[in-house]
């Protein structure tokens, strides 16, 4: 049976990357920390993926087992010799960890067959298998990279699929109908059902990132200020809806500028995903979708790069600025990254976040707007 390899047993890998390779007939090996949930599938070896919507339908997960690979690194070195494909959805931040053990299942591999093996990262970050190659390459000898040559093919991807917080016992996993999986490649590849092969990943990914993610994002803060506890509470206003709406214009002018996209059909695009955001199915916190503030204000991340390519372009940021500002007010307790970016505000002040977390220069027109919205939300 071929074999896929993926890193990040949660509910993306599963519910998503990992159950589409089990219907394309691979046999998915889930890499994680998490042993319960590497337990969980060696003992089950199954789980149903379930559609969040009206009508109840579920999908049984098949041929799957499990690896951890702080306690059975050998074992991971091992399947990654025999696998066709090699995938991540763990986090951006964790792809440097798991360079290093990729690293040594290269070498066994690439040593002992010449038999081709696919790597995709698929993660909310532009390029992100290319930073994860690069972290790869770091830790091996130029005998070994030569080796990679004809044998080893890294291709950026783009992902789309809301997952909530789920019951943490189970291994099934809840998921909107709606996904899509964008490949970067000209090579011909074996098949997965539901990957979409493109030559050019940009426009997907900038679409996605600055539409879906960023879309997600405002929502969650900006409901957040207002009290609200769900995605799908927060869209029951029709303001913040308007709020929402007037921010992915401004991310989809740069991007219909940028990538010559038809300006109607993107404009129905963001409806389109607005309604997604809507499922009350989903039931998805505001609180986990806002989580990880610091990376979601990075300077390439779905709130600064839209507003600083905007700028560059000479297009309107205002509302951008707007939700860059909500996210600076999102002092929620329990997450540390909130707490991190509270304690630079306390200290230094909101522009300080801007210059030491977002790239920004404190006197760029961008944060001085940012700035001026923040003081005028906490007010």
């Amino acid at each position: 049976m071929k074999q896929a390899v993926h890193f990040g047993a949660g509910n993306i890998g599963r519910g998503f990357i990992g159950a589409l390779f089990s219907k394309s007939d691979f046999h998915v090996t889930f890499v994680d920390v998490a042993e319960q949930v590497i337990n969980k599938l060696n003992e089950e070896k199954s789980y149903h993926v379930k559609l969040a919507q009206s009508q109840e339908e579920q999908i049984t997960i098949e041929n799957v087992s499990g690896i951890n690979n702080m306690t059975h690194a050998e074992d991971v070195i091992g399947v990654i010799q025999q696998a066709t494909y090699l995938t991540t959805a763990i986090g951006p931040n964790i792809l440097p960890r798991i360079a290093p053990l990729i690293a040594r299942g290269l070498t066994e591999r690439v040593s002992a067959t010449d038999e081709k093996l696919y790597i995709i990262a698929c993660e909310n970050q532009i390029g992100a298998t290319d930073i994860l190659k690069q972290h790869i390459l770091d830790s091996l000898d130029d005998e070994t990279k030569a080796k990679l040559e004809g044998k080893v093919y890294f291709f950026n991807s783009a992902v789309d699929r809301i997952v909530p917080i789920q019951d943490q016992s189970s291994l099934d996993v809840l998921v909107e109908p709606y996904f899509e999986w964008v490949v970067e490649t000209t090579e011909t590849i074996p098949s997965v059902t539901g990957m979409t092969l493109v030559e050019d990943l940009a426009p997907f990914i900038e679409r996605k990132l600055f539409t879906v993610n960023t879309g997600h994002a405002v929502i969650a803060y900006l409901g957040y200020l207002a009290g609200k506890s769900t995605i799908d509470e927060t869209l029951a206003d029709e303001k913040i809806v308007s709020q929402v709406r007037e921010t992915l214009k401004e991310t989809g002018a740069y991007l219909v500028k940028e990538y010559g996209l038809d300006e109607q059909e993107h404009l129905a695009y963001i409806d389109k995903n607005i309604e997604r955001f809507k499922n009350a199915y989903l039931n998805d916190g505001v609180t986990r979708v806002g989580r990880a503030p610091i990376r979601k204000l990075g300077p390439e991340d779905r709130l600064i790069r839209p507003a600083t390519q905007a700028q560059k372009a000479g297009l309107s940021y205002t509302h951008l600025a707007n939700a860059i500002a909500a996210a600076l007010l999102f002092d929620y307790p329990e997450d540390e990254e909130a707490m991190e970016i509270q304690k630079i505000i306390q200290d230094k002040g909101p522009a300080a976040v801007l210059t030491t977390i977002s790239g920004l220069s404190e006197d760029s027109d961008i944060t001085q707007e940012v700035v001026r919205r923040y003081h005028a939300l906490k007010a």
